[in-house]
């Protein structure tokens, strides 16, 4: 989720949590990392999210946010574990970073391009690999800014990189660093045909922007936006299929950029 101004997950947390239950595949183990600046609040639990009393507690007592990074986990590398529980978390420059994948990487740790010697998995799942893969090249494109690389920089990055890991196999993923949110659109598995295809992100943004007003003081706080991503449709609104190789990044709740690969 990003929005222009801070809110609170709770139906669509809800809803999230309630695709692990019965004879879900996703009872691997869940997260979501709340964005505060330029840090992060985690949870992660390695066991089904939509038996956690700590997903009811954050649906209800959960921090107000612009950047929300959540997943719920089918475990096809690595064992069942905290370790292996994505978002995964990260400080690279001074902020940190968030990494969610849902896909299966064949062969990731024996490609060369993907290692690194700067930042090693806790776990043994390919998505952290993953991430740390990713993180290796945005230190390298940040060691030569004095800040946070343009918008447009980070993205063409993150399109190189996303094009490398396709070739090992599905590789939608999420990626937060504080001011962004990166989304990267490739196949998932359809129950529904037993095949591994497009789309393997779905985006909705609220469609009416409206003002939001301080409940103790009646003070307009301003328009607010809102744009939801997921690996399917959590309610029945107007979500929009996005297309393979499509990533999009998210600033304040609306689409900032965005290429095709």
């Amino acid at each position: 989720m990003s929005s222009r101004l801070p809110t609170r997950l709770t139906r669509s947390l809800t809803a999230l949590a309630a695709h692990a239950g019965g004879i879900s595949r996703n009872r691997d183990g869940w997260g979501i990392a709340y964005y505060q600046g330029r840090d992060v609040a985690l949870f992660k639990e390695a066991s089904a999210a939509s038996d956690s009393p700590l997903v009811r507690l954050l649906e209800t007592q959960g921090p107000s946010t612009t950047l929300i990074i959540a997943h719920i986990r089918h475990a096809t590398q690595g064992a069942i574990s905290l370790a292996n529980t994505a978002p995964f978390a990260r400080e690279l420059t001074g902020r940190m970073r968030v990494f969610a994948h849902n896909g299966n990487l064949h062969g990731l740790s024996q490609a060369p391009a993907f290692h690194s010697e700067d930042f090693q998995p806790v776990g043994d799942s390919d998505s952290e690999q993953a991430f740390c893969a990713l993180l290796a090249r945005m230190k390298a494109l940040e060691s030569r800014t004095a800040g946070l690389p343009t918008l447009s920089e980070r993205l063409a990055l993150i399109g190189e990189f996303a094009a490398e890991l396709r070739s090992l196999g599905p590789a939608n993923f999420l990626y937060g660093d504080g001011d962004a949110l990166f989304a990267h659109a490739d196949r998932r598995l359809n129950p529904g045909t037993g095949l591994v295809e497009a789309p393997g992100l779905y985006r909705w943004q609220c469609p009416l922007p409206h003002a939001l007003v301080q409940p103790d003081t009646g003070v307009e706080l301003g328009e607010q936006r809102v744009t939801f991503l997921a690996s399917v449709p959590l309610t029945d609104e107007g979500w929009s299929p996005m297309a393979e190789g499509e990533i999009v990044a998210l600033r304040n709740g609306e689409v900032a950029a965005a290429l095709l690969l």
